[in-house]
């Protein structure tokens, strides 16, 4: 991306780190310079250096953190054959993510309205994180494990659509929707759209 700069090799990672966590607790707007310098122990000028401008810092991190996302639900994917056992594992990665990565990712949304150049990179790591759980609804219609009731692209949009709002859902109140509750609720869903016969949903795969 245009925003991304080389200085600071492996310290500007940590930086990056740094950042998320700020941005996390404090959002978009009140992430400054000041902050990061805080929490990362370096000057403020170095973080002018390393990024340039705050919103090009704020911006950059967060496309980090997304990448680092779709980069874990590729390993989970490729962990696992079974198709249906393979969406478990995928939904169940997304159901657990930690208070703070819901936070970044919700600042993330938000933030891509109001950017040109972040909601084209919104739509590029919707395409991509997308992908593994349409890749599976594929397969396992093509293997005959599933017998669709719909078309592979709407289900996965239905199941990513859910994932998405419990994350909205649980930055403005972490404690409900339950999870293990919505999971029960989701994958027998997902069982009934997908045709989906004699699998155990209620087994972890994580």
């Amino acid at each position: 991306m245009t925003r991304r700069r080389r200085a600071g090799g492996e310290k500007r990672t940590a930086v990056l780190d740094a950042v998320a966590a700020v941005l996390a607790a404090r959002g978009y707007e009140n992430t400054r310079f000041a902050d990061v310098s805080a929490a990362a122990g370096v000057a403020i000028s170095t973080l002018q250096t390393y990024f340039g401008s705050r919103e090009d810092m704020v911006i950059e991190a967060m496309q980090v953190f997304t990448d680092r996302e779709v980069d874990a639900l590729q390993a989970v994917s490729a962990a696992e054959a079974d198709p249906w056992r393979r969406l478990v594992a995928l939904v169940d990665r997304s159901l657990h993510n930690s208070e703070s990565t819901r936070q970044v990712l919700v600042e993330f949304w938000r933030s891509a309205m109001r950017d040109d150049e972040l909601r084209a990179y919104s739509a590029e790591v919707e395409t991509r994180y997308r992908a593994p759980f349409l890749a599976a609804v594929r397969e396992g219609a093509e293997q005959g494990a599933f017998t669709l009731a719909h078309d592979a692209e709407p289900v996965t949009d239905f199941l990513l659509a859910a994932l998405a709002g419990l994350i909205v859902s649980r930055v403005q109140h972490p404690a409900t929707p339950s999870p293990a509750n919505f999971r029960d609720v989701l994958l027998t869903q997902l069982r009934l759209m997908l045709g989906v016969q004699g699998a155990d949903s209620s087994t972890r795969t994580d």
